[in-house]
């Protein structure tokens, strides 16, 4: 697929979270195609110490108002840099990137999508995606708390959302992997994006079910295209570049002690 070195202008910068914002960017020309699961490699301006792009998940696309979304979370500088940007801005993205998500042939597939905190971001533009083939997904989302679970509301107009938190504030108390909803459900796909071990931890069910998954890695990009080598991951066929090669792989590819 085509890459696209892009000015984006701001349109909107919404705290959602006092550790997340969401960014809605986009330019006069129709944006190009992006698939669910890639990702964005996002200039960051005026920062002393951010040299490098960020690697962020494309989070949804509004194609009637002509805009990319991208949910950030701030960790470092850079990332809180990023998050000061507002209306009017220009901001400069390298996109799409990375290959996405598989998307089932047969409408009668009964898939889950699990996220854990900044993990949900690629969840909601795939669960659109997968509701226009005729599959309705059913979202299982994690977070420390209840204030750390974000776009509850886009994601409940898309499926069933079921959430887990590790204070009980909302949903189960607890991990992602002992809500009720993996018992008294069957699922034929399962795809997450989250914590490592939380990722793991699903693939391991996943395997134990005999469920297919896919996996969105989130391993350290930061060139975008393959060049840099921060992001190498041991699969089935030799070492490979998250970023080029993924960041999304099905489990049977990845060599995790499951």
């Amino acid at each position: 697929m085509k890459k696209y070195i892009l000015d984006l202008t701001v349109t909107e910068n919404i705290r959602l979270h006092s550790n997340y914002v969401l960014i809605k960017l986009t330019q006069s020309d129709p944006l190009p195609e992006m698939l669910p699961g890639q990702f964005a490699e996002i200039r960051v301006d005026g920062s002393n110490t951010t040299f490098l792009r960020r690697p962020i998940s494309i989070n949804y696309v509004d194609r009637k108002a002509n805009e990319v979304w991208f949910l950030v979370q701030l960790v470092g500088d850079g990332t809180r840099k990023l998050a000061t940007v507002q209306k009017g801005d220009i901001v400069n993205v390298v996109l799409p990137l990375g290959h996405g998500f598989t998307i089932p042939a047969t409408p009668e597939t009964k898939v889950l999508l699990v996220g854990g905190g900044v993990g949900t971001a690629p969840m909601l533009y795939l669960g659109e995606a997968l509701l226009k083939t005729g599959c309705k997904p059913t979202f299982l989302l994690g977070a420390r708390s209840a204030n750390d679970l974000l776009q509850l509301e886009q994601f409940g107009a898309l499926g069933d959302v079921y959430t887990t938190t590790e204070d009980g504030s909302m949903g189960e108390k607890g991990y992602v992997t002992m809500h009720s909803v993996l018992r008294e459900r069957k699922f034929d796909m399962i795809y997450t994006c989250g914590p490592k071990p939380m990722m793991m931890a699903v693939a391991k069910y996943a395997k134990t079910a005999d469920i297919d998954c896919e996996v969105s890695l989130e391993n350290t990009m930061a060139c975008g295209v393959g060049a840099c080598l921060c992001c190498v991951e041991k699969t089935d066929e030799g070492h490979v570049c998250v970023c080029k090669e993924g960041p999304v792989f099905n489990i049977k590819k990845l060599l995790w002690q499951i």
